[in-house]
């Protein structure tokens, strides 16, 4: 389980003791009313091979159960329980960069095996708000700062509140505070499971433009744990315009500064995205650039709680930015055919100071549903450039998904 049910309780009793006085019947047939119990399971089989290091794989199963109450006086009640299990018996492969004593010299596969509260919250919901406390899940815009991480089988989820305020159909507003984050190593992972926080969150999006939509956000990350960089702690205060300049043609521009919070020293780093796509049915082309900046080869740009699988390439490289930055261009084509959907990407990454040359990555992915089921195959292909530190790496998953 997670490392204590603290927030399960608390979220519990708040839900109790904060609610009116109302007969036992009409209180629990209100919670009865309106219900949902969903069950899904997500079978994988993910093998990796990095240069220098034992070839991994995995067989993996998240089993999931969700509970969601429905409605008394606007307030809810939510949860939802992960299990995931090795099947062959034998996880003989590192499940973190560190923390993690077993497998040594082996390749890494981020899906420990454990059972897990994921989700434990009470919310309360009126016409233009929606308030929730406890362990919940937080995606904010593209999750390339806020995210879930949902690609491993032990999603990222966060303790604390969080709010958010539609009070008009163009302004969005949402602010969270986090006291800790469960992150996708798990709890038993001394130094990369959870993570003590004291942050907070902020974004505020208008889309009464015609063109798009413009989002700023701040994001005040301040990382308590002894056994993380203290650079880990930072402030980030960005701008971001989703545009879309014609039906077939959209776009995406970003700018954010990163500096220093709490403890950690001196630092102060540049984020930029341009990027466009192009859709001309069934084919989709994307063409970008992103840039996480350096401070004169001293600090890397940090995004820590991101949904990182999802940028700069599936093999992963680049969890953590190089202190001399990373800039990664890329290319991306989809198309859909018999009802699959197909993607290739290419990126070419190098850093921001020193002319370094990383390398570059093809990816490849097809995917197709069938009922409730989704299947998926998937490969990335990263070939080493001129830094030692990241060498060839190849991975390769087969995934079955599916709800009841």
């Amino acid at each position: 389980m997670k490392k204590t049910m603290f927030h399960l309780v608390m979220a519990t009793g708040t839900f109790i003791f904060c609610a009116p006085y109302a007969s036992a019947k009409t209180f629990t047939e209100s919670l009865q009313q309106g219900s949902v119990v969903k069950v899904s399971f997500r079978t994988r089989y993910e093998d990796v091979s990095e240069e220098g290091l034992k070839d991994s794989d995995a067989l993996t199963t998240r089993s999931r159960l969700s509970y969601q109450s429905g409605a008394w006086n606007g307030l809810g009640f939510s949860a939802e329980f992960d299990d995931v299990t090795e099947l062959t018996g034998d996880v003989d492969y590192r499940t973190a960069p560190s923390g993690d004593l077993n497998n040594p010299g082996t390749a890494i596969i981020a899906d420990p095996e454990g059972t897990e509260v994921n989700q434990a919250f009470v919310s309360y919901t009126t016409t233009n708000n929606q308030l929730k406390y406890g362990r919940q899940r937080l995606i904010l815009d593209n999750a390339r700062f806020i995210g879930n991480v949902g690609w491993r089988q032990n999603e990222q989820t966060y303790d604390g509140v969080s709010w958010v305020n539609k009070t008009t159909d163009v302004i969005n507003f949402a602010y969270a505070y986090i006291n800790n984050v469960n992150r996708v190593f798990g709890d038993d992972n001394p130094i990369q499971g959870d993570h003590k926080h004291n942050s907070h969150l902020f974004n505020v999006s208008y889309s009464g433009f015609n063109a798009g939509k413009l989002i700023a956000y701040t994001y005040l990350l301040d990382v308590e744990n002894p056994t993380v960089a203290k650079s880990a702690s930072s402030d980030t205060l960005g701008v971001r315009w989703q545009g879309a300049a014609s039906q077939t043609f959209l776009y995406n521009l970003e700018y954010a500064q990163q500096t220093k919070a709490g403890a950690a020293g001196e630092f102060e780093a540049d984020y930029f995205l341009a990027e466009g796509t192009l859709n001309l049915s069934p084919f989709a082309f994307t063409l970008g650039y992103e840039l996480l900046g350096s401070d004169e080869g001293l600090y890397g740009f940090s995004t820590p709680l991101a949904t990182m699988h999802a940028f700069q390439g599936w093999a992963d490289k680049f969890l953590a930015t190089p202190v001399a930055g990373l800039e990664d261009k890329y290319i991306n084509v989809g198309v859909t055919a018999a009802g699959a959907q197909i993607l290739v990407s290419y990126h070419q990454f190098d850093s921001d100071k020193g002319a370094l040359d990383y390398g570059n990555e093809i990816d490849f992915s097809v995917s197709r549903k069938f009922g409730p089921v989704v299947l998926m195959a998937k490969y990335a292909d990263f070939s080493m450039g001129k830094v030692a530190a990241f060498k060839d790496t190849k991975k390769f998953w087969l995934m079955a998904d599916w709800s009841f």
